[in-house]
């Protein structure tokens, strides 16, 4: 005779496992905000520019989006995950400053 399956366990185990989804979910997007230099902007001003996108239904538009985003990360891959968190920790270390006013300091 079969062992009969443990579904509490089994549901259990998936209810872990997509809590463990959606917290690196949430890591990335922080991660994709302080990338693209999205967190010197004022909170506010953020999410209006995200709900601004999420209401957009001009295909013309998301597309363009669409290849700055592609070209975005085409960049970071060329320059390593060194010099990406190089970035970061440099962004971290000078207060949150926008990349140009750290240009203006150098």
């Amino acid at each position: 005779m079969r062992k009969p399956r443990d579904y509490d366990s089994e549901l259990k185990a998936l209810g872990d496992k997509a809590k463990q989804l959606k917290e690196r979910r949430v890591q990335q997007l922080g991660e994709l905000v302080a990338a693209t230099g999205a967190d010197a902007m004022p909170i506010e001003q953020l999410a209006g520019a995200l709900l601004g996108a999420v209401d957009t239904t001009d295909s013309a538009t998301k597309e363009g989006w669409r290849k700055r985003g592609a070209a975005f990360f085409q960049g970071s891959r060329r320059a390593g995950s060194g010099a990406h968190q190089d970035a970061r920790g440099a962004q971290a270390s000078d207060g949150g400053a926008s990349p140009a006013e750290r240009q203006d300091r150098a």
